[in-house]
């Protein structure tokens, strides 16, 4: 009877197996989030500076999504948490600005050979790129030493890359980099970064998809749109939204759009979401917005974001909010001085 039993048991773990090989499902012994890099935060050992890196750890792989604005920061945070970057399945760079990939020449130099995904960029890109040669229009009448390569150029021009011997993987579209695991590329159409290529790291598990994005600068409703043709259900969103300095309208019409129009379970905001868009998701995701500061780690599964932090006390407290704003300030990244100009012009117009 008991041999009967177990081999009952054993038949129908093959058979979940199966089934959840064939959805395209991932699951994971473990599974979290660990928030590497972000201005805000509880975590002492932690520092803090204006940039995102967070260690994906589900579906079996470890993955290093960003690599934070600093290569000495983000190699104490690592050391703080404890993470062994020779560990690595892969690293993937969601775009091409450095508060997302300075910390690269960090995990480089323990990990010289770990896997890159980035996007690919075209003419110039920093990651490399190659490009047909016909791109370029041509002069006949020139003497060969006026021509370049003499007149006869290459089809194929192949360009460098900042790190010339890293391992990278250029994407170019959404692109399903192992069962369950995608990678969706889409391009920003806002003015100040238009045509820059950006990645977000979609999983697909038993709970619905997981969602990590870096910057959303091609927008988070569009990027949960993509993410939403692989699968409806998304269970959790990760990261940076882009809305820092976005009016409370457009804040309020994109919180709607994820809660009511993408049914999203919960959220885990930080970096460029902004203060009010923590404060808006907060009030409409009540115990289902999850505080994602530098050192926390997020359980993932059915019962994400149930622990302590969840809906606890404000998004940010008063001495997180002080850091952040002065570490958004540092530059003009994300429109900041533009906005305030804009808004100084409407309130004081000239000849007033």
């Amino acid at each position: 009877m008991k041999l009967s039993v177990t081999l009952v048991l054993a038949a129908a773990f093959v058979s979940t197996t199966a089934m959840d090989a064939a959805t395209g499902g991932a699951v994971a012994a473990e599974s979290q989030i660990t928030i590497l890099y972000d201005a805000f935060g509880k975590d002492a050992a932690m520092r803090k500076d204006w940039g995102f890196s967070a260690l994906v750890e589900v579906a079996g792989k470890r993955i290093l999504f960003d690599t934070g604005d600093d290569r000495d920061i983000f190699a104490a945070n690592v050391k703080a948490k404890g993470v062994d970057l020779t560990k690595l399945d892969f690293v993937v760079l969601s775009h091409r600005h450095s508060d997302h990939m300075a910390g690269l020449s960090h995990v480089l130099s323990v990990n010289p050979k770990v896997t890159i995904y980035a996007p690919q960029d075209g003419l110039g890109g920093i990651y490399g790129s190659s490009v047909p040669s016909s791109f370029y229009r041509k002069d006949g009448s020139l003497p060969p030493e006026m021509r370049y390569y003499d007149g006869r150029p290459p089809d194929i021009l192949k360009l460098g890359r900042a790190w010339q011997d890293a391992n990278i993987e250029l994407i170019d579209k959404t692109t399903e980099i192992a069962p369950g695991i995608t990678l969706i590329a889409l391009v920003s159409e806002a003015p100040g970064t238009r045509e820059l290529k950006e990645l977000s790291l979609a999983v697909n598990t038993p709970d619905g998809l997981l969602l990590v994005v870096g910057c959303s600068h091609p927008g988070i409703e569009k990027i949960v749109e993509a993410a939403a043709a692989i699968n409806p259900k998304i269970h959790l969103i990760a990261g940076g939204f882009h809305l820092i300095v976005a009016p409370d309208d457009a804040i309020a019409r994109i919180v709607a759009t994820l809660k009511d129009t993408f049914k999203v379970e919960n959220v885990a905001p930080g970096h460029c979401t902004g203060e009010p868009t923590f404060a808006a998701l907060k009030r409409a995701f009540g115990n289902r917005y999850i505080y994602a500061g530098v050192g926390t780690s997020l359980p993932l599964g059915p019962s994400t974001g149930t622990g302590e932090r969840r809906g606890e006390g404000p998004a940010l407290e008063e001495d997180e909010l002080t850091t952040y704003r002065k570490l958004a300030r540092r530059d003009d990244s994300f429109g900041l001085l533009q906005a305030r100009s804009l808004r100084s012009q409407l309130l004081h117009p000239e000849g007033e």
